[in-house]
């Protein structure tokens, strides 16, 4: 298969010069094994793909989200099919001091936190084909200040010493009082600018209804991020969560009114 032809599409965003390099850097990575490296992908990319290529190419700057795209929608759409966003986080372990976005992000893979860099990935995941197509990705760099409160929040977990063991039950006097707002946590700000702008991008052309995200997302605060971006959120619960369906019962006569009914029971979940 030529790989160039495929990349004709991308001619109004990038020279021909870099549509060279991308293919012969995209063949390389297809039939290489091991890490990638850059000297790797000199030595597996054959002809016209020396290291100093290599160096050219990613020195480049390339407009990635508008390729990603131009890319899909050329090649892999289709408009019959029905899609889903999916975002995940990517942990690549790396070493050094000096490469950009180094730090130290939870792995699942290893089960806690290593140096490395960390790279969230949009995809739209088509239910006919069940294939996932990433559409964006960005290198998640955090801010000093963010920093600073993940090492004051551990420090403060680790101080924590457990306390006089209350008595059961609701305490004498309290009274109820409203929930705040979901707040957003820099983490959820930065999603919500890649979402905002990969709406923008396929406007008109995909119509998305649902954000699949992990556990880590089944919270408060990520469910007003999805739903100022037009869509509904997928995803995992804690696992203590409880959910009611609310009571549709007469009033007692007496006492306040009841706000939950029956507890939902997930392995056998009513038609409706």
């Amino acid at each position: 298969m030529d790989i160039l032809a495929l990349f004709d599409c991308l001619h109004p965003h990038v020279t021909a010069t870099t549509r060279r390099q991308f293919s012969r850097i995209a063949w390389a990575m297809l039939v290489m094994t091991g890490r990638v490296t850059m000297l790797g992908l000199s030595r597996w990319a054959g002809k016209g793909g020396s290291y100093r290529t290599v160096q050219r190419f990613f020195a480049t700057v390339i407009p990635w989200g508008i390729l990603f795209w131009v890319f899909f929608r050329q090649h892999i759409y289709r408009a019959n099919d029905v899609y889903l966003l999916v975002g995940d986080e990517v942990v690549a372990t790396k070493a050094g001091q000096h490469t950009h976005g180094l730090d130290r992000f939870f792995a699942s893979l290893y089960g806690k936190a290593v140096p490395g860099l960390a790279f969230f990935v949009l995809s739209l995941v088509s239910l006919q084909q069940r294939r996932a197509f990433p559409i964006r990705v960005e290198q998640v760099v955090r801010s000093d200040a963010e920093k600073a409160a993940s090492k004051a929040k551990a420090a403060a977990k680790k101080r924590k010493v457990r306390g006089a063991q209350r008595r059961p039950g609701r305490p004498k006097g309290s009274k109820n009082a409203p929930k705040a707002d979901g707040t957003f946590t820099p983490e959820l700000v930065r999603i919500t600018g890649w979402l905002d702008a990969l709406l923008h991008l396929i406007a008109g052309v995909i119509s998305l209804t649902s954000l699949v995200l992990d556990g880590h997302f089944g919270n408060p605060n990520a469910l007003p991020m999805t739903r100022q971006c037009g869509m509904h959120l997928i995803a995992k619960l804690r696992c203590d969560a409880a959910l009611y369906f609310p009571s549709t019962g007469p009033y007692a006569g007496r006492g306040p009114h009841r706000k939950y009914g029956p507890k939902i029971d997930y392995d056998h979940l009513p038609t409706q």
